[in-house]
């Protein structure tokens, strides 16, 4: 038989002709070596032009499109394309891999740059966002990511002058980035006039914010910070493709293949024109000549590097412009297919369809000819005497050419489609032709290729030709898998096979045929093997396919799937490959990367010694992994291997996708919440022992601990077991099967792997069993293996995906440092290198892998095996690079580095455990012997045999078998200790004797338990046939154990303990002596499963049999007779019950059908549900029924309950189930879904579960897991303080402890941000910049006659010159958000400042001198607030705002932690909460922020918010969670509470884990909504609820509740830090005794209440905090009150509206005060230069409009209802008010002479009122015909007209006091109008912005001195324009800080302030006007 093996010999890349130029640009530099670093296809190239050699990079596995060069110029990143594409950082001295970057782009990196440092790298994605990502690229880690642009990005750039700024450009942008924190923040640059908005395609940073860009145009744009400065225009032809800088200036490149050089001024020095080159792209090709375009260029000293589209590589030395020396050629873009060798010389000869053919030197490694054809060439052929080429054209002719000179011999076409395939005869005489028209034609040579023969056989294109020796026959392969044969030369088919019997082939180029058949996959019958060649001589096959591979094998190769050596380099697919003439060299050509690869063949006498120079191969080298099943020599699987590898732990439902399923479960719920539901019982049971030990399919999973204490997993637990004491602790963390297990090189942690569809590992604390840090994350379906490294700070694991995945930890932090795919076939072990860190190995099913660690991958090499064994145990040994492995044939492999030195036989089966020692080796293997081995395993030392001869007198337990299988090895203390696949573990002395310490069944289900009627013992019995009684008292041990002859599901005691009846898996049953377990009796009456088996209570006479095929048999026992049989159930038999006269039974059967039948017939009786409560059962566990209702819970759909057992009191039921859980209940558990208590210790399903006869113990056994767990049961009386996690608050009952508007309104506020903000008032019509204009009538001739325009506006300060308003600056702010947020006000520098916010604006109030300054980066509304109280950060303060989706971009919610003193931004970190963030709190140290997000998970985060990292986030609560705050004196504790949620959390290592508040320690306490949190010392932590009380929690569990600390909701509390003493806020009806403040001592025990002020009724406070004696107290009516601890004294420091919006502004014309009116029925004065409120009127109504009368004595506010009142400013008293209108007053106006009184309302109407006829105010007339409501109204000068605009979008103009109205244009253009406050008009058509499709501009107002308008919108915008503005789109600036929806805008007198006036965020913002100089 042919050797299946994988040929000896190899290929090593020798060389690659070509350069990718196209599609890709600045990818081309010298390295500091002075070498070239260029790509092509998927190898990076580092070529050294001196030496004339190349080195390549071979890490990708697909085209890499973007270079970067790090600043010192050695390392080099790449980046590719693919579906998972990832970035490599390399090496180009080595070519070896330094950091793979992963896992966040898709589709490919499009482009790379290195910061000035070298640490940063940044990246841009080809994916649909452009994701911008920037890498810390040594750690492999994500720093900041975010999407990029809508279309493409072309080039990005770190600035090298300023750090964390970045400039990106791509189509039709260019973007300025700053990185803070985690946040990347872009702000796209401004064209304006200076250049056209197009595409820019590269860029340069140079100092001073000055920015360099190549636009397509050919300009370069110059941009200074945002702004484009000016343009260098022409500076290319057509578009610039690549700048590059260096330390004398700038190179571009452009299209029009020149190149220029600039100074560092960007002036002109040179131009360098290729196009005159003589190398090099000069032939115009037909139609596409578009000539040489320059991609890319690289300035270093006197050399200029360029690279062209065309693939070509000039040098330029800068002295000698005018000869650029061309280094580099190769085809350019277009299909390469054609490729011959020469016969006779090292020459290779190419043609593609950029319709070139060349010829290459093999040895020279040159191209040293070239000739352009007219076609795309396809195909090309040498003749046998070398002197004529001949090439195949895509039209379907065929040129023959001389290869002296290039010049034509013939050129003949004689088919219409493609040549694919031409080839000479052996003997020169003919030429064969293969065409895409399925013939092939045979021209004669010597007749000037005279057409003498044609085949036509196929019915397909032809594909590969080959002639025989004596060029008698000729084979073809065609396009549908034919072979086919031809007589030559004149065609004839061959179909008579027996001739060609003797043919010996001169070449073998096909792909069908017997020889070749090893070339194809298995089952399979693809096509994708575009090209072989067969090289004769070595006996070996070179093939090229579609997937990039070039392929070695055997020659010939007969079976399918052979195995092979594969070669990476090419991207996609390769057309062709050939052997040179002299089998040195193979040349393979790629189709799409049109790149020329010629590899050196390395025959296998050489190929021992390549082996120790190239590991670089190795990474590509395979033994293809198919293919196992015909080679000869592969051993038989074992068994117990075979088994394992099976296994895949998939479940049915993860504990994880619990909480989902029980949401949807919640509907089911609420119908029946009315009803009572069932309470937890009063006991609890603790977790007491586990008879059990995974051996069967774990191995290495056993330790000593530091105290010589024994720690291994079962199930879901870790067990510490102390083998003196003979008891056991348990790690309980897990929710799921455990499956590995390592211990930390000190030997006091532990790191546990589990099952999960997200599977986590704990690392725990074998002392305090807590855990240090879960990491998760990472993992699907489980984690099958991990190992610590020697220093004990990094971890690997192994996950079960399909592609096993390694990922290597930080562990304490819980960072991923690397991860890599690990091999498709399962991985048994995974261990570090104890001397290096950074090196790991894997073993597992057929494979050995060696891997390195590089930045956040892993690289990866397998050992050279030979053949490949499956490895099941690995160890390093005593130097770094020796390591051993035991395999599945029981040899141990011993390697150095990657090399199998050699190996020795250990045991008789699979080793299945080794253990390196000081001085040696310790194995085990499944041949149960345990054997020491000296140090280089030359010497077996000594053996142990497991043997139950020589097990010791004090073990616990007995050995089942002789020899059992080894599974785990650990030494210490002077023992062996030993774990075995039958689940015992054992501990053998030195000496000799084993000490048998724990067992528990093997594999297979255990279902069968039954407890003894009055002694502590219990029998199990399982489907892995054996029979067990173990002993329940202390000495916890098995006491006799009887192997059946199947499996078992059942067993009972009989009521004299005597005698044990066990059901079998055949039907039969036995009944054995309880002492001896020897038979005394058996029946085989039934087929299917015995599934329950039952002794009649009291004598025992009966004994009933329930069995699968539906049927209870009953037997006397006495007799041994069956009396009776049970019919009519439609479903097998699940449990059964005997009543306590033993005259009836009760049935469940799978059907979920309860029966009773009578005995010991068998009747069936029908029984009503009120009759079977007063029955008396002997014993019940049974789970149907009335009285068990309550135990199904709500998924029941997805659970099953398996088992229950009521205790012997009647008091208590205990239920077993499928997802693991043992529940208590209260019995009778009448009622749907009752309250219980559940643990969690078995993993999969509980399947069955029994008291003991005196109720102390409870016993379970697992199904999957094996294990026989035995329950301590703690009665009422001892309460005992643990996770006793009922599930009881899942379903809560519906009373939250009370309705509050406040919590209400918080809890279902929607946040909107800005940017999606819509109309505020409901408007109709079309938008002003929409409407088309009418042409007035008389357009005025270009120079009037008639009289100049009147001014637009009356001015008012006629005398001064007018300046123009530049600027506004934030000056004051009055307004504080207390309505819905809270916590946001705090003390600063020891109380001489305080910080709030409002709208967006962070306030810092300076208390001495009432000045105010503001903190304005945020970009939307600020929802909380905090200060860092560690000294270490002074006046660090934390903001949260509004955000949309969490998908990083600029409108992500985000966080930004700020000085309060410098408004300095120090971090800024978006974050995945969308809606927004709630509640920001900072840890002890002041390094971790905490945040909680308003996104329908209510996730918390925690951050390092110096770093901007995230380190752990969680999904808290299904509902809103208010606030969560670290523990004052941890970063590791912190508290959440919300909507009936309170939660105390723990962040270990990056995991955060939660425990929910445990209530049932206290008489009927329930969850209520929780709305602050406060914190004492000992571990207690306050809660404050929404009903007033405030909770105590000691840890997680309830202590106490302060009854009504309030009397309404508990809003706020404060920790004060120094003594510890709590103040709370709440909300309360102020009174004698108390207020809605208190000040508490630590413990809340004593407290003192203040009363605020504040006069109203109802006092709500919401934020509080307390200073050096004084407290400060933020209010939900917008007040901020310091109140003096000692005196009570309120001081009132901040005044704002409390309800908005604030429609109503009006400005003093005289003095800097002005008014406001608004919703909350308020009026209030306000004085800028006192920066107060001076005064407040209550209106008792919302008010909506409000004007001074042109003097300043009067007041007019009209009101939402339609009245009007006038007020006397001096007095405030009121002279007179009127209700003419039902709805809202929308403005009102005093005419300029004081006359009139204009009231616009929303009923489309005007009201004129005369004021001189007194306060009676009778309307006197008004304006008709208004198409919608009024919004601003404005009198002209002489008060003779009013303008009004309405909610249509029209402005419309009538008469005083008439009404009617003003149509003529001309007429309106003349009118000098008072005021103008209009949003419409043609004067301000310009204020109206692109954007405002759904939302508008609401306000407006002109300056008095004419010359500005400022704007106010529903974004949130103030804008100031000039005036008019006439133009569309007109220029402006624009003022952010208010929230969404300005209502109205105003000027003060002489222009000195801007005031603006907020709707959402009720308040008023005072802005300072700067003026122009004169």
């Amino acid at each position: 038989m042919a050797d299946r093996t994988a040929p000896n010999c190899h290929l090593r890349l020798e060389w690659v002709y070509g350069y990718r130029g196209h599609q890709c640009r600045n990818n081309l530099y010298y390295t500091a070596a002075k070498e070239i670093v260029y790509f092509v296809a998927g190898v990076g190239v580092v070529y050294n032009t001196r030496e004339h050699k190349q080195k390549f990079y071979l890490g990708h596995n697909d085209d890499i499109i973007s270079l970067a060069l790090h600043p010192e110029r050695v390392l080099v990143a790449t980046g590719q394309v693919g579906k998972e594409p990832y970035i490599c950082v390399w090496d180009s001295y080595t070519v070896q891999t330094v950091s793979i970057l992963k896992d966040v782009h898709t589709h490919g990196v499009a482009c790379l740059a290195f910061d000035l440092e070298g640490q940063c790298l940044v990246s841009v994605g080809l994916d649909s966002k452009n994701t911008i990502c920037v890498w810390d690229w040594r750690r492999g880690k994500v720093l900041a990511a975010a999407p990029g642009h809508t279309d493409r990005i072309f080039d990005i750039s770190w600035d090298l002058y300023q750090p964390s700024k970045l400039v990106s450009c791509g189509v039709k942008h260019i973007k300025f980035w700053s990185l803070c924190g985690n946040a990347l923040t872009p702000k796209r640059g401004v064209f304006g006039k200076t250049g056209d908005l197009q595409t820019i395609l590269c860029l340069a940073c140079a100092k001073d914010e000055v920015t360099y860009s190549g636009a397509l145009n050919g300009d370069i744009y110059v941009w200074k910070s945002i702004n484009l400065m000016r343009t260098v225009q022409g500076a290319h032809g057509s578009g610039i493709f690549s700048m590059n800088v260096c330390e004398e200036g700038f190179a571009t490149g452009g299209r029009d293949g020149c190149v220029r050089l600039w100074d560092l001024n960007f002036k002109p020095i040179t131009v360098i024109d290729l196009r005159e080159t003589d190398q090099g792209y000069k032939v115009a090709r037909g139609q596409n000549s578009r000539g040489l375009s320059v991609r890319s260029v690289c300035w270093r000293g006197d050399h200029i590097l360029v690279g062209t589209q065309d693939s070509e590589i000039f040098e330029v030395v800068v002295h000698d412009r005018n000869k650029p020396f061309l280094i580099m050629q190769g085809h350019c873009e277009g299909e390469l297919w054609a490729l011959a060798v020469h016969p006779t010389k090292p020459l290779a000869m190419t043609g593609s369809d950029d319709r070139s053919v060349r010829i290459w030197s093999l040895i020279d490694h040159a191209l040293i000819a070239r000739c352009n054809m007219e076609e795309p060439i396809r195909c090309a052929a040498v003749s046998t005497d070398g002197i004529h080429l001949a090439l195949g054209m895509k039209d379907g002719s065929f040129t023959v050419l001389r290869v002296r000179d290039m010049t034509e011999v013939v050129h003949i076409k004689d088919r219409k489609e493609a040549i694919h395939e031409l080839k000479y005869s052996p003997d020169g005489g003919h030429l064969a032709v293969g065409s895409n028209d399925n013939s092939v034609d045979i021209y004669g040579v010597v007749q000037r290729y005279k057409k003498v023969g044609e085949c036509i056989g196929s019915n397909s294109f032809i594909t590969h030709m080959d002639w025989s020796t004596d060029s008698k026959f000729l084979q073809t392969n065609d396009g549908s898998g034919r072979r086919l044969f031809y007589r030559m030369p004149s065609g004839k088919e061959v179909t008579n096979r027996e001739e060609l019997k003797l043919v010996q082939w001169a070449s073998w180029t096909c792909v069908l045929g017997p020889e070749v058949n090893g070339i194809w996959p298995k089952y399979s019958d693809i096509n994708e093997i575009n090209s072989v060649d067969a090289n004769f001589n070595n006996q070996v096959l070179v093939t090229a396919d579609d997937y990039g591979l070039v392929k070695l094998l055997r020659y010939p190769c007969v079976k399918k799937g052979a195995k092979f050596k594969k070669y990476l380099g090419h991207s996609a697919h390769i057309t062709n490959a050939r052997w040179s003439h002299d089998y040195q060299w193979v040349v393979t050509i790629g189709g799409a990367d049109h790149s020329v690869f010629q590899w050196k063949f390395v025959p296998e006498r050489k190929s021992k010694e390549a082996l120790l120079i190239a590991p670089q191969e190795t990474l590509a080298d395979s033994n293809s992994e198919e293919s196992d099943s015909d080679q000869s020599d592969v051993p038989e699987m074992d068994s117990e291997i075979e088994q394992e590898t099976q296994l895949t732990y998939r479940r049915q439902v993860y504990k994880e996708d619990l909480p989902q399923l029980k949401e949807q479960g919640k509907e089911k719920q609420r119908a029946t919440a009315m009803k009572k539901r069932e309470r937890a019982p009063g006991s609890g049971v603790k977790l007491h022992f586990i008879h059990g030990y995974r051996g069967y399919d774990c191995r290495s999973n056993l330790f000593y601990t530091q105290t010589g204490e024994i720690v291994y997993h079962v199930a879901a637990i870790g067990v510490v077991y102390n083998r003196q004491q003979n008891t056991q602790r348990f790690y309980m963390g897990h929710d799921d099967d455990i499956l590995c297990l390592a211990i930390h090189p000190l030997k006091d942690f532990v790191a546990t792997g589990q099952v999960g569809r997200d599977s986590s590992i704990h690392i725990w604390d074998t002392e305090t069993l807590k855990p240090m840090s879960v990491l998760r994350g990472f993992h699907q379906l489980g984690v099958c293996a991990l190992d610590f490294s020697a220093d004990g700070k990094r971890l690997a694991t192994v996950g079960l995906d399909d592609n096993h995945t390694i990922v290597l930890w930080d562990w304490r932090k819980g960072e991923k440092l690397s991860a890599m795919r690990g091999s498709k076939d399962k991985i048994f072990v995974v261990k570090i290198n104890p001397y290096i860190p950074d090196k790991l190995i894997t073993a597992g099913v057929k494979h050995m892998k060696f891997w390195h660690k590089a930045g956040g991958g892993l690289i990866g090499r397998k050992g050279n095996m030979g053949k490949t064994e499956t490895m099941m145990c690995a160890v390093y040994g005593w130097s770094e690079e020796m390591v051993f492995s035991g395999t599945c044939t029981g040899d141990i492999c011993i390697w150095r580095d990657m090399f199998l030195m050699k190996t020795v036989k250990a045991h008789d089966g699979p080793v299945f455990s080794v253990h390196a020692l000081e001085k040696g080796f310790v194995t085990g293997g499944k041949d149960g012997i345990v054997a020491l081995w000296d140090d280089t395993f030359e010497r077996c030392l000594k053996t142990y045999a497991i043997k139950r001869s020589v097990l010791a007198p004090g073990s616990k337990g007995l050995l089942l078998e002789d020899n059992p299988s080894i599974r785990a090895i650990s030494l210490g203390h002077g023992h062996i200790l030993v774990g075995t696949k039958n689940g015992e573990i054992l501990e053998v002395d030195k000496s000799g004797p084993i000490t048998l310490l724990v067992q528990g069944h093997m594999d297979g289900e255990v279902w069968g338990l039954a407890t003894h009627p009055h002694l502590p013992l219990c029998a199990t019995v399982s489907d892995d046939k054996t029979l067990r009684i173990w002993d329940l008292s202390p000495s916890h041990c098995m006491l006799a154990v009887r192997k059946l002859r199947k499996g078992g599901r059942c067993c009972c005691f009989s009521p004299d303990g005597k005698a044990l009846a066990v059901g079998l898996n055949d039907g039969s049953f036995l009944i054995v002596n309880a002492d001896t377990l020897e038979d005394l009796v058996s029946f085989h009456h039934r087929k299917d499963v015995i599934s329950d088996i039952r002794f009649s209570p009291v004598t025992g006479k009966y004994l009933a049999v329930a069995s699968g095929d539906t049927f209870v048999d009953i037997y006397n026992v006495m007799s041994s007779k069956r009396v009776g049989v049970c019919k009519g159930c439609l479903s097998y038999i699940t449990h059964l019950d005997w009543d306590k006269r033993g005259k009836l039974l009760q049935v469940n059967t799978g059907a979920k059908e309860q029966f009773f039948f009578e005995a010991p017939r068998g009747k069936r009786q029908t029984i009503p549900a009120t009759e079977v409560e007063k029955i008396e059962w002997s014993t019940w566990t049974c789970v149907l029924g009335a009285s068990v209702e309550g135990i199904w819970p709500l998924i029941s759909d997805v659970t099953e309950v398996t088992a229950a057992c009521l205790s012997n009191d009647s008091m208590v039921l205990a239920t077993g189930d499928d997802l693991g859980y043992v529940k208590l209940f209260r019995y009778p558990v009448k009622g749907k879904y009752a309250k219980f208590k559940r643990y969690v210790a078995h993993s999969t399903h509980v399947t069955n579960v029994r008291w003991t006869h005196d109720d102390s113990l409870l016993v379970t056994v697992g199904g999957g897991d094996t294990c026989l767990m035995i329950w301590a049961h703690e009665l009422e009386g001892h309460r005992e303080f643990k996770q006793c996690d009922s599930e009881e608050s899942d379903i809560e009952s519906e009373d939250d402890g009370g309705y509050d508007s406040d919590v209400t309104r918080e809890n279902e506020i929607n946040y909107t941000i800005k940017a999606l903000s819509t109309n505020m008032r409901s408007m109709t019509g079309v938008k002003p910049h929409l409407q088309l204009k009418e042409p007035s009538v008389d357009e005025r001739p270009p120079v009037s006659r008639a009289l100049p325009q009147p001014e637009k506006l009356q001015t008012n300060n006629v005398g001064k010159k007018k300046r123009p308003i530049e600027d506004l600056v934030l000056e004051l702010v009055f307004g504080y958000r207390g309505n819905d947020c809270r916590n946001n006000v705090h003390y600063l520098n020891e109380g001489a400042d305080i910080i709030y916010h409002t709208a967006s604006v962070g306030i810092v109030l300076n208390l001495t001198t009432s000045c105010q300054s503001f903190y304005v980066e945020h970009s939307d509304d600020i929802l909380c607030l905090t200060i860092n109280q560690h000294p270490k950060f002074p006046n660090v303060v934390a903001t949260g705002q509004v955000g949309d989706a969490g998908d990083m971009s600029a409108t992500s919610p985000s966080i930004h932690v700020w000085d309060a003193m410098t408004k300095q931004t120090l971090s800024v970190l978006r974050c995945f909460h969308s809606g927004g963030v709630c509640s920001v709190s900072f840890s002890a140290t002041g390094k971790l922020l905490l945040s909680v997000g308003l996104d329908p998970e209510h996730t918390v985060t925690i951050w390092k918010w110096q770093e901007g990292a995230k380190v752990a986030s969680r999904i808290a609560h299904t509902q809103r969670i208010f606030v969560a705050e670290f523990r004052p004196d941890s970063d590791t504790h912190f508290v959440s509470v919300g909507i009936k949620h309170v939660r105390f959390w723990t962040l270990a290592g990056r995991a955060l884990l939660s425990k929910k508040g445990v209530l049932s320690s206290i008489e009927d306490a329930r969850m209520q909504t929780m709305l602050s949190v406060a914190f004492g010392a000992n571990n207690l932590t306050f809660t404050g609820t929404i009903s007033g009380d405030v909770c105590v929690w000691k840890e997680h569990i309830l202590v106490r509740i302060v009854a009504k600390a309030h009397t309404g909701p508990v809003f706020t509390m404060y920790t004060t830090l120094r003594d510890g003493l709590i103040v709370t806020g709440g909300k309360e009806r102020p009174s004698k005794e108390g207020g809605a403040l208190k000040l508490w001592d630590q413990e809340l025990k004593r407290c003192r209440a203040f009363r605020l002020e504040t006069g109203q009724i109802i006092d709500c406070v919401r934020s509080v905090c307390r200073g050096k004696g004084k407290i400060l107290v933020g209010t939900r009516n917008a007040e901020i009150i310091e109140v003096g601890e000692k005196n009570a004294a309120c001081n009132i420091l901040v005044n704002g509206h409390m309800d908005g919006p604030i429609w109503g502004l009006a400005a003093h014309p005289s003095r800097d005060v002005f008014l406001s009116a608004a919703e909350d029925g308020t009026v209030r004065l306000w004085d800028i230069p006192e920066k107060k409120m001076l005064n407040k009127v209550n209106l008792g109504h919302a008010a909506h409009t409000i004007s001074y009368s042109p003097e300043g004595d009067m007041v007019a506010i009209g009101m939402k209802n339609g009245e009007f009142i006038i007020l006397l400013v001096a007095s405030l008293k009121i002279w007179g008010k009127k209700r003419d209108r039902r709805s809202s007053i929308q403005d009102i106006r005093f005419s300029p002479n004081s006359r009139y009184l204009a009231v616009g309302s929303t009923e489309s109407a005007v009201d004129f009122y005369d004021l001189t006829l007194g306060p009676q105010l009778n309307r006197i007339n008004c304006c008709r015909d208004i198409p919608s409501f009024v919004m601003q109204m404005d009198f002209s000068a002489d008060s003779a007209y009013i303008q009004l605009s309405t909610g249509a979008y029209k402005r419309l103009v009538y008469e005083v006091p008439s009404g009617k109205q003003v149509t003529e244009q001309t007429h309106i253009d003349r009118i000098t109008w008072a005021t103008w406050t209009s949003v419409l008009g043609d004067e301000v058509i310009g204020i109206w912005s692109r954007n405002t499709d759904k939302a508008d501009v609401t306000c407006a107002c002109v300056s008095h001195s004419g010359l500005n308008i400022i704007t106010g919108d529903d974004f949130g915008m103030v804008k100031l324009f000039d005036f008019p503005c006439p133009e569309k789109f007109a220029k402006h600036k624009r003022f952010l800080g208010h929230s969404a929806h300005l209502t109205n805008v105003r000027f003060t007198n002489g222009d000195r302030f801007a005031v603006s006036a907020g709707g959402d965020d009720r308040s008023l913002f005072v802005w300072r006007c700067v003026h122009a100089p004169h």
